[in-house]
């Protein structure tokens, strides 16, 4: 990766995109794929593809396209999901459950390790072979298994004191679904998730296009 450019935020969530086509593609059975047709599939452009590539190095072959397998390997390290990172959910409610069923999380380097929660009926559960410990085995457990990610899924009253024993804990990475904007330090990695933010959203443009 040539370390001295500046990588925009918007290169890097299109990289994503561009690995989730390619796994697709792979599955397909093809093996090369050009800059053309992969940016058809995901609604960019080839130049665009081409330059946040160039971002981090050499791919592809002039006149040939890329490599399918190699470009997957390729952007799955620079994203970092070879590195095989343990995660746990706090709040197993009807979104945690959810996403702790989520069969995609170990392709894509994701070891789901813990799941925490309140209710006494719902501690010690097996929820897809992960156990239920409660909130207050955090440090525990985070330690146990060398949780690098978390995933908030609790009421918004309780999130920043999740988050807060979490980051104590040494956590480094938090998925926020919880409606509210966390506090964390600079060296602790957040990403917020407002479900009712994107529905508002598609509501406005709704709103505009149909009498209903």
């Amino acid at each position: 990766m040539k370390d001295h450019i500046v990588i925009s935020r918007a290169t890097i969530d299109r990289l994503p995109v561009y690995f989730r086509c390619l796994r697709h593609i792979q599955e397909e059975g093809a093996e090369i794929i050009s800059s053309e047709d992969l940016g058809r599939r995901v609604g960019v452009t080839p130049e665009q593809i081409r330059k946040d590539l160039a971002s981090f190095g050499e791919f592809g072959k002039k006149g040939v396209g890329y490599y399918v397998r190699d470009l997957i390997r390729n952007i799955g390290e620079i994203l970092g999901l070879h590195r095989n990172w343990n995660i746990a959910i706090a709040g197993v409610g009807h979104l945690g459950w959810a996403l702790a069923n989520y069969r995609n999380f170990i392709s894509l380097g994701f070891n789901l390790k813990a799941l925490f929660d309140v209710d006494p009926m719902k501690i010690g559960q097996i929820v897809n072979g992960v156990e239920v410990f409660s909130c207050e085995k955090i440090p525990q457990i985070v330690d146990e298994y060398d949780i690098h990610i978390a995933i908030i899924t609790v009421p918004a009253s309780n999130a920043q004191s999740i988050a807060n024993v979490l980051v104590e804990c040494g956590v480094k990475g938090i998925w926020n679904f919880a409606p509210i904007r966390l506090k964390v330090p600079d060296d602790v990695r957040l990403v917020s998730e407002d479900l009712s933010v994107g529905l508002s959203s598609i509501s406005y443009y709704l709103s505009r296009e149909y009498k209903l």
